[in-house]
């Protein structure tokens, strides 16, 4: 195991934290949903479920902390699928001379399972000629690697794709797919920095169709001798398994800092990129960007997206039970800030546009300073500011804060956000 470089703290019951076992059998005990009180406001994180106050680090670690971890599961995302006992790590293809030999560009097949297994197709570039490890942005996008960056030997995703990702016929890629969302995705820029990148298409893990399950949740139903699940299986859940099997490949690239590995996401990808920190302390940083409701705005905002919204236009993100407080969100005994605690004492930056209401970015600038008593109670500070900053302003805090105008997008100039603010915690030793 394996903690970023400023954490001085007790190791965590690693059990409890992957494996998922543990979570369930925490959950068994769990109120249905209606019948659990109403919390108008946002629940203390540093109070359990029975109403007993968390009094010591020490307690968070070993009794709420994993309380919160099953609960997130039980009530909203559903579980996490273990890890597959078999793993295999296929190196498709090297080349030394990605981006004019900026960059060297690595294809590997992730496979996570035996017969029946999930297959990831990640793609990891590497600065060339790096001395020592280097640290690793990963994220997950959603129109395939070879849409990340036109070289031609990247290769093109195998699974479904939205209508709206360029160049595809009948939901899936073609040779005009390549490079069509590259601008958003600054690899040069990132490489130059001294960073590596790493990406892999949601789809492998699970395809983001509320009727149709053909991922590892499908695989799961398969070994339960069941149906594919369908409009409640926990998608995002399945995405952020994806995120850890990734990241069991990166832990093994001895080119890569496993001590030093963030996780990125926009909109529902940074849903997932957070759920997936919360979950796995291998990752040291989370940037989950624009990721409103379901991620890090709070579920009781009264602004942007609702839980009964979601639910409706996404059933299939979250599990059966997340219907249960469509219509009284305030029954929820937790919130996303909840969730960004999971990630103390690690550095979390929400990012947003002030032109993305839906996302709700003063929610989310509440969910942050509701997240910093537990980084207080593990030394690692609060919010740098009582007060929303100005267009433009990086809060620099282990809780950081980023609003730009602009509307529901990632671009460039986010990247140079998000590297200034890696910069900060995992070069200069954190705040």
């Amino acid at each position: 195991m394996h903690f970023p470089p400023w954490f001085k703290g007790a190791p965590r019951l690693m059990a409890c934290l992957l494996g998922v076992t543990c979570l369930r059998l925490v959950s068994a005990g769990f109120p249905e949903p209606a019948s659990l009180p109403s919390h108008p406001g946002l629940p203390d994180p540093l109070v359990f479920l029975s109403g007993k106050p968390v009094k010591t680090a020490r307690e968070w670690e070993r009794k709420r902390r994993p309380e919160l971890q099953a609960m997130f599961q039980h009530y909203m995302y559903g579980d996490l699928p273990p890890k597959p006992s078999k793993m295999n790590f296929e190196i498709v293809s090297e080349h030394d001379d990605f981006l004019g030999g900026q960059g060297v560009l690595r294809c590997v097949r992730v496979t996570c399972g035996g017969s029946d297994a999930t297959v990831i197709d990640l793609m990891v570039v590497t600065p060339k000629g790096a001395k020592g490890r280097v640290p690793v942005f990963l994220a997950m996008n959603f129109c395939g690697n070879h849409a990340v960056h036109a070289d031609p030997r990247i290769p093109l995703t195998r699974g479904w794709l939205y209508t709206s990702c360029a160049g595809c016929v009948d939901h899936h890629a073609t040779e005009a797919s390549r490079g069509s969302q590259a601008k958003d995705w600054p690899i040069a820029d990132i490489l130059a920095r001294g960073y590596a990148f790493a990406t892999f298409c949601s789809t492998d893990v699970d395809s983001d169709r509320a009727e149709v399950s053909d991922g590892v949740r499908a695989a799961e139903a398969r070994a339960r001798g069941e149906a594919p699940v369908g409009p409640d299986r926990g998608t995002i859940a399945a995405w952020a398994w994806g995120f850890h099997r990734c990241v069991d490949y990166l832990v093994s690239d001895r080119r890569l800092d496993r001590r030093r590995i963030v996780a990125v996401g926009h909109s529902r990808n940074g849903k997932t990129a957070l759920l997936a920190g919360a979950m796995d302390d291998r990752i040291a940083m989370v940037i989950p960007h624009q990721a409103g409701c379901g991620g890090t705005a709070p579920s009781r905002g009264t602004v942007g997206e609702s839980i009964e919204r979601i639910n409706r236009a996404f059933p299939h993100w979250f599990n059966a039970r997340f219907k249960g407080f469509t219509n009284n969100p305030a029954r929820l005994p937790f919130d996303q800030h909840a969730l960004v605690a999971l990630m103390a004492p690690r550095p979390v930056l929400m990012s947003n546009a002030q032109d993305d209401q839906w996302a709700n970015p003063s929610g989310q600038f509440e969910v942050l300073q509701a997240a910093a008593p537990v980084y207080q109670m593990l030394g690692a500070g609060g919010v740098a500011t009582s007060s929303m900053p100005a267009h433009g302003v990086l809060v620099r805090s282990r809780l950081g804060y980023y609003i730009r105008p602009g509307k529901h997008s990632m671009t460039a100039d986010d990247w140079r956000v998000f590297m200034d603010f890696a910069d900060v915690h995992l070069r200069a030793g954190g705040q």
